[in-house]
């Protein structure tokens, strides 16, 4: 069993509801109000210390695990042999040998992710769009970017300097032909 580090805050809450309100947590010390307030549930929430039923918050059995107290409930006399042993039924099934492959489940879960939503490409995008432009061998013009993109002239200069050169590490140089418009290619 790993040990959970808990905030102050968090101890307060958990133990506060545990030993006041049958572990529905419906006490926040005074200093913490309103968004603090809801980053302390998300915290815990996200780390599985507490569930909710749609309204109230309550502490999760590993909210009593990270306090060191024992479960609601799990009284050995009280469960069917089954509930007493599942800390070791789930170990043993955690070590287990992985199980040879059932095409009928492998056909289902690939019909099930085939439904899912992929995620989004960025191929499509406005700045995937300027780095085509910009990779041709005759380049672009600041003009012909804030053509495509309808961007201002700013902005393309500012994406120049930001996305492409710090975040993307791209090259880009500039050559002025004599009496013609500035072109800007990668190098």
């Amino acid at each position: 069993m790993t040990t959970t580090n808990l905030t102050p805050a968090q101890h307060a809450i958990l133990a506060k509801a545990i030993n006041t309100s049958g572990g529905k947590i419906d006490w926040f010390p005074d200093n913490i109000k309103g968004g603090a307030r809801k980053k302390v549930l998300d915290g815990m929430f996200n780390r599985a210390l507490i569930t909710t039923d749609g309204t109230d918050w309550f502490v999760a059995a590993e909210g009593y695990d990270a306090l060191g107290m024992s479960r609601p409930g799990v009284n050995k006399n009280g469960i069917g042999q089954f509930e007493a042993h599942l800390d070791q039924i789930i170990a043993n099934a955690e070590g287990a040998p992985v199980a040879t492959s059932d095409p009928e489940l492998e056909a289902a879960v690939t019909a099930a992710e085939a439904t899912w939503a992929k995620p989004r490409t960025r191929d499509n995008s406005k700045q995937a769009e300027v780095i085509r432009m910009l990779q041709r061998p005759e380049g672009a013009t600041i003009g012909q970017i804030c053509t495509a993109t309808g961007w201002q002239a700013h902005t393309v200069r500012g994406t120049f300097a930001g996305a492409f050169k710090k975040k993307l590490g791209l090259t880009i140089v500039s050559e002025k032909p004599q009496g013609g418009e500035r072109v800007y290619r990668i190098a």
